[in-house]
């Protein structure tokens, strides 16, 4: 499956900004979906993952309450919605795939498939 984010922007703290993800070649309904983001100088880490029918989500704590995750399968397409962006959130957004049976906890660790980023910046 081939993985495309766009949406991502400068926006300043407390503010929102929504980032998507078009997937192709497969069927994007047999895909639990996630999101990871790189700061610099820092490891990539987990920001939340979907069902494959969109029904169970999980979140890193650190972003719980303020982001959600959403897909639409009809449209193969996943979101991430950001409210109330602080300027740590500031990192390259990655869009993921994953087609095993893992369950949604594990999959915080890595997904199958990865598409290329989308700069999110966040002013102070």
């Amino acid at each position: 499956v081939q993985l495309q984010a766009s949406g991502g922007g400068l926006v300043q703290a407390g503010g929102s900004l929504s980032v998507s993800c078009a997937a192709s070649g497969r069927t994007f309904s047999s895909f639990r979906m996630g999101w990871f983001r790189q700061a610099p100088g820092k490891e990539r880490e987990f920001v939340a993952a979907i069902s494959r029918s969109g029904d169970l989500t999980y979140y890193a704590d650190s972003v719980k309450g303020r982001f959600t995750i959403s897909r639409d399968n009809a449209k193969n397409t996943v979101y991430l919605q950001m409210n109330s962006l602080k300027p740590e959130d500031t990192a390259v957004y990655y869009c993921a795939a994953d087609g095993t049976q893992r369950s949604m906890t594990i999959l915080r660790y890595g997904m199958d498939y990865w598409g290329k980023g989308t700069q999110v910046t966040v002013s102070s």
